[in-house]
């Protein structure tokens, strides 16, 4: 009886939890942890691992793109126009984050917001940048790079390494706030990140998500894809085209 007494109190006492993150937000950034993680080591790795680089960049393009879309059609907290703020919000946030006064949000706060689209946009434009840059000195070329003049695609190789340094840098800002937030705060940002789901007491009243919709995304990435490799297909071969 007594130890009925206890899992009952238990049950009492543990905070009921709900969704807020869809399945494909979640697959879409523990994917591209992978896909970055293993583009950057692919080129600091000895020996040749070009063809797998460029593997991983389509499919961090895939990614990409697809969560953009889902932006706008997305579950309600993957949409921009629910999270992303004017700079008086995030003021606002900012005065109460160092206040202890901010009331709990359900997606990304302001500040988040600013980090997913400054990751988003430097993923997009590493992707880009490498579909059509070119090293002739090593005999590697993008997919891509035989619609370009050689001189212009070897510029592109220099912006697709330069945003390359600096997305680390953004990558490790993310890093440590979520730290900081989980340290600091007492706000665990990553396990919800797996579960797709938050204490209750963290999302205000009717801001849950019902389901994830994730037939709707496969349908997005299928088309983004088939796109991306019809453009592959349709270059002008410099060197065989690894898709």
């Amino acid at each position: 009886m007594e130890n009925k007494d206890a899992v009952d109190s238990v049950a009492v006492t543990e905070p009921a939890k709900v969704q807020v993150w869809d399945a494909w937000v979640r697959l879409t950034h523990w994917l591209l942890v992978l896909t970055v993680a293993g583009a950057w080591a692919t080129r600091k790795l000895p020996g040749d691992w070009f063809q797998l680089h460029t593997r991983l960049g389509y499919c961090t393009l895939v990614l990409v793109v697809t969560r953009l879309i889902w932006g706008f059609v997305g579950t309600r907290h993957a949409r921009f126009a629910q999270f992303v703020r004017g700079p008086r919000s995030i003021a606002s946030y900012v005065s109460g984050l160092f206040a202890g006064r901010n009331p709990p949000i359900a997606g990304h706060n302001p500040l988040g917001a600013l980090m997913v689209l400054a990751l988003l946009g430097l993923l997009l434009g590493q992707g880009f940048t490498g579909l059509f840059a070119s090293d002739p000195d090593i005999f590697e070329y993008g997919p891509l790079a035989g619609f370009l003049a050689t001189a212009t695609s070897r510029e592109l190789t220099g912006w697709h390494e330069q945003i390359a340094e600096i997305m680390l840098v953004f990558i490790g800002l993310h890093v440590v706030a979520v730290l900081a937030y989980l340290i600091v705060k007492r706000e665990n940002l990553i396990w919800p990140m797996f579960t797709g789901q938050k204490k209750a007491s963290e999302v205000p009243s009717g801001e849950q998500i019902t389901g994830s919709r994730v037939w709707l995304a496969i349908i997005f990435a299928a088309l983004v894809a088939a796109a991306l490799f019809w453009a592959v297909r349709s270059a002008p071969v410099v060197e065989p085209a690894f898709f």
